[in-house]
């Protein structure tokens, strides 16, 4: 078993740092303009110059993150700067509302009307204050994360599309997101407020969008009094989504000391995987419906990266937390799935869609939703729990 460990180390570690990094530092920024091009062809090639904020942001995290965490390369750094300027000039309207996309020379092309945007901007500019010490940063996250707090109730703001009054729903991701992010910047904000909102996000992600009387699955949304819909959105299921948040939930539980908070998010991972396997051709769904009814998402039946990458993380936490053979034994089944399918073989960087069969659907690395944050997230927490496992087992023996 440590020799197995030792070599899965390894091969994360070497294609975070040899492969996908690279990929991202050398293809994605731009000189002229700054701030990054995220749609890359599977060779590297720039296809469209649009910037999608919470992209951007997303990418001045990871590098921030690499160098606080893994080595001080100035090169990770100053990648991580230059898209940090590119968004505080650009990427909001002057009060911290952040849009969803811009152009290539930072134009605002549509209104900021998607809160994660706002989230993965307060962990960017969280992460960068760590590694600058700049009291900018700080501020810029902390009054992010204010705006954020101000929305929980109605994300979108002004510009909710949804009638008032007729189907109000809330949903999952944003109590999700909260989860991870209320620790990643942990060190800006108020201690009564961080125990506040984690408690909250407990409850939310456990207790409202986890539902025993469908097995323990997490539904993507409810109604406000949090009661079940019979309508499309109400029955959606999104495993990857529920998947991860188990994760967060994980790091929740070791940081307040809660070995029972540990033992449901296991749990749950588990039963959702199970759930959300696909018996016939392998891999996890994309979407599901709770009742079993025709998805409105065709790309219900797909494959995708990140909902597999995000799995590895909560299956590798679960065993190096719990000991739970039965995350190992998914783990394994989960891992070479990921790596025969998803890893490019021939150039850097990994796929992120593939049909239900396992085919490569698009011959890109990065577009609109896909950037440089999952892949190279996930190599990192893997790579960082099986240290741990490594380490465990040795004291063991």
């Amino acid at each position: 078993m440590n020799i197995e460990i030792n070599k899965l180390k390894k091969l994360y570690k070497d294609e975070l740092l040899n492969n996908v990094v690279p990929f991202w530092l050398n293809n994605s920024q731009d000189k002229e303009f700054g701030g990054y091009f995220t749609c890359l062809r599977g060779n590297g090639d720039v296809f469209d110059t649009d910037k999608f904020v919470w992209l951007q942001a997303r990418q001045v995290w990871m590098f921030s993150m690499l160098y606080n965490r893994v080595e001080k390369r100035q090169e990770w750094l100053d990648c991580a700067l230059q898209g940090a300027e590119f968004l505080k000039k650009h990427g909001h309207d002057g009060h911290f509302n952040w849009y969803f996309s811009l152009d290539r020379k930072g134009n605002p092309l549509m209104e900021p009307y998607n809160i994660f945007s706002y989230t993965f901007a307060a962990m960017a500019f969280g992460q960068l204050n760590l590694a600058t010490g700049k009291e900018e940063y700080a501020e810029i996250a902390k009054k992010t994360f204010d705006i954020i707090l101000s929305r929980r109730d109605n994300p979108k703001d002004k510009w909710n599309k949804a009638h008032p009054g007729t189907r109000d729903l809330k949903d999952f991701a944003l109590p999700m997101i909260l989860s991870n992010l209320a620790l990643e910047i942990e060190h800006l904000i108020d201690k009564e407020v961080l125990q506040q909102t984690i408690d909250e996000c407990i409850h939310e992600v456990m207790n409202v969008f986890r539902r025993p009387e469908l097995g323990g699955i997490i539904v993507e949304n409810v109604n406000l009094d949090g009661s079940l819909s019979d309508s499309f959105d109400g029955r959606l299921v999104n495993p990857g989504h529920g998947i991860e948040a188990m994760w967060f939930i994980m790091d929740l539980g070791e940081r307040l000391n809660r070995p029972e908070l540990i033992e449901e998010a296991v749990k749950t991972t588990l039963i959702t995987l199970e759930y959300g396997w696909d018996k016939k051709y392998g891999g996890i769904f994309y979407f599901m419906d709770r009742l079993g009814h025709p998805n409105q998402q065709l790309e219900a039946d797909q494959k995708l990266w990140w909902v597999h990458i995000e799995t590895l993380i909560s299956l590798l936490k679960g065993y190096q937390l719990t000991g739970s053979e039965e995350c190992w034994e998914w783990y394994k089944k989960v891992h070479e799935y990921t790596w025969d399918h998803f890893k490019d073989q021939n150039n850097l960087e990994w796929w992120g869609y593939l049909n239900r069969q396992g085919e490569v659907l698009f011959d890109l690395k990065g577009g609109k939703w896909k950037g440089c944050f999952h892949v190279p997230r996930g190599l990192y927490q893997c790579w960082q729990t099986l240290e741990k496992i490594e380490a465990e087992k040795e004291i063991l023996v």
